[in-house]
C-alpha cells in the first residue's frame, strides 16, 4: 500500500467499526475524578440509558475489558468447579467461549455443528429433557456469530429450555448483535447476557457487559469459582451510588453517555430496521456476484455481518489483500475452519447507505482486479437501497 492514500479508509469488517464523531469528539476530554461527583451523576445515567439496549429492567455491569472478559465474568459469577456447561458449536466465538470455559475448570457439553446453521432448539431441549438428574447447570449459545453471519433464535433455546422444564441457567453472547439486532434480555429470560463496545455500541475495544437476572445474582451467592476483578457483588454495591470498586475506563464512559444518546435519538426500532435494510442489500450483492452467502437458512441470516465464500481456489485472504492495496477498505478474514475460504463484510455500527454502497462497489472492483469471475452485484444493491421496499421492509 502506498504511504500515503487519499479519502478515507474503509474499515468495513464486523467490529471494531467506525467511530462516529460524536463519539471521538466525548471521549476527547479532560479525565474527572472518578470518586466526584460530576462521575456519579454520569454513570447513573448511564445505567438509565443502557438498560433499554438490553432490553431489561435488571442491572447491567460494565467492565474495562473486551468481551471476552464478560465471557469469562458470567461464568465465573455464577457456576462452580466441575459444573457442566451445555454450549454449541455455531462458530468461531462459540468455540472461544467453549475453550474458555474449560480453562475455569468447568465441564463443556458441545453439541457439533457445522458453522453454516446457528443454534438448532430442539437439540437443546432434546438434551436437557434427557438430563434427569439436572447435571447441566448452564446453556449458553452465541446470539450472532460474527464468524459465519449467523443469528440464532435466543426465544427459540429459551422456549426449548421451558419445553424441558430444566433449570439451567441461560447465557448469551450479544457483542456483534446488540444495539444492532433485536434482542430481549428480560422477554425472553436471558440470565446473563454478554456484550462488548466495539460494534453495535460504536465505541472503540475496551468495555464490556453482563446484565444480569435475579436467578444469576442468586445462584452468584453460591458460586465457587475463584472471581476477583469479575466479582458482581463489589460491582453492584459500588455502582449503586454511581461508582465502581476500581479505576474505570472514564473516558470511554464519556463516549458511551453520547454513543447511547445517538442511539435513543434515532430510536432503536428505527436502529434494527437500519441494520436490516443494509444487511439485505448485502446479501444482494452477494447473490449478484454469483458468490454463495456461507449462512445457509436465510431466516438466520445476519444483519450485521455476511461471510461469503470464495470459489474454489482461490485464497478470500488474499482477495482481501487485493482489496486494501487497491482501494483502502479493509474486509474481515475468514476465522477458524473457515480461514482461507470466506471473506467478510461488516455493515453494523455508525454506518449509512452510502457507506455501504462504497464497501460493495470496492469489493466488486477487487473481484476485477483478481480476475475472479462474477456478476453484478453492485446494481441490485443500489436498486434495493434506492427503492421503498429498501426503506420499508424491515420496519
Amino acid at each position: 500500500m502506498p504511504d500515503f492514500q487519499s479519502g478515507v479508509h474503509f474499515l468495513q469488517i464486523p467490529g471494531p467499526t467506525n467511530v462516529p464523531e460524536r463519539v471521538l469528539r466525548a471521549i476527547d476530554r479532560a479525565t474527572i475524578d472518578h470518586r466526584g461527583p460530576g462521575f456519579a451523576a454520569m454513570a447513573l445515567a448511564i445505567q438509565e440509558q443502557l438498560r433499554p439496549v438490553f432490553a431489561t429492567a435488571q442491572p447491567v455491569v460494565v467492565y474495562a475489558a473486551s468481551g471476552t472478559g464478560a465471557w469469562e465474568a458470567a461464568l465465573v459469577n455464577t457456576l462452580s468447579p466441575g459444573d457442566r456447561v451445555l454450549m454449541v458449536e455455531t462458530g468461531q466465538f462459540a468455540a472461544l467461549w467453549c475453550k474458555l470455559a474449560g480453562r475455569l475448570g468447568l465441564d463443556v457439553e458441545l453439541i457439533p455443528g457445522d458453522w453454516r446453521h446457528g443454534v438448532d432448539p430442539d437439540a437443546i431441549a432434546e438434551r436437557l429433557s434427557a438430563d434427569t438428574a439436572h447435571a447441566i447447570k448452564a446453556v449458553a449459545v452465541v446470539h450472532n456469530e460474527t464468524s459465519t453471519g449467523v443469528t440464532s433464535n435466543v426465544a427459540g433455546v429459551r422456549a426449548a429450555i421451558d419445553r424441558a422444564g430444566h433449570p439451567a441457567l441461560f447465557f448469551v453472547d450479544t457483542v456483534s448483535s446488540l444495539a444492532s439486532i433485536d434482542y430481549r434480555h428480560d422477554e425472553w429470560g436471558v440470565d446473563v447476557t454478554v456484550g462488548g463496545s466495539q460494534k453495535g455500541l460504536m465505541l472503540p475495544p475496551g468495555l464490556a457487559f453482563n446484565a444480569i437476572s435475579e436467578k444469576a445474582l442468586a445462584a452468584s451467592r453460591t458460586a465457587r469459582l475463584p472471581r476477583a476483578y469479575w466479582a458482581w457483588d463489589d460491582m453492584l454495591a459500588a455502582n449503586r451510588d454511581g461508582f465502581f470498586p476500581y479505576t474505570p475506563a472514564t473516558n470511554l464512559l464519556y463516549g458511551l453517555r453520547e454513543a447511547l444518546a445517538m442511539l435513543h435519538e434515532e430510536g432503536l426500532t428505527n436502529v434494527f430496521a437500519r441494520h436490516a435494510r443494509l444487511g439485505e442489500a448485502t446479501r444482494r450483492a452477494v447473490r449478484g456476484w454469483d458468490l454463495e452467502i456461507l449462512a445457509l437458512d436465510p431466516r438466520e441470516y445476519s444483519n450485521t455481518s455476511t461471510a461469503i465464500l470464495v470459489p474454489d481456489g482461490v485464497d478470500a485472504d488474499a482477495l482481501r489483500a487485493t482489496i486494501l492495496e487497491r482501494f483502502n477498505l479493509s474486509l474481515g478474514t475468514g476465522l477458524g475452519k473457515v480461514k482461507g475460504k470466506v471473506f467478510r463484510i461488516g455493515h453494523l455500527g455508525s454506518l449509512n447507505e452510502l457507506m455501504l454502497a462504497g464497501a460493495l462497489c470496492g469489493v466488486q472492483m477487487g473481484l476485477d482486479v483478481a480476475g475472479i469471475p462474477h456478476g453484478d452485484g453492485v446494481s441490485p444493491a443500489l436498486a434495493y437501497l434506492a427503492s421503498p421496499s429498501g426503506v420499508l421492509a424491515a420496519v
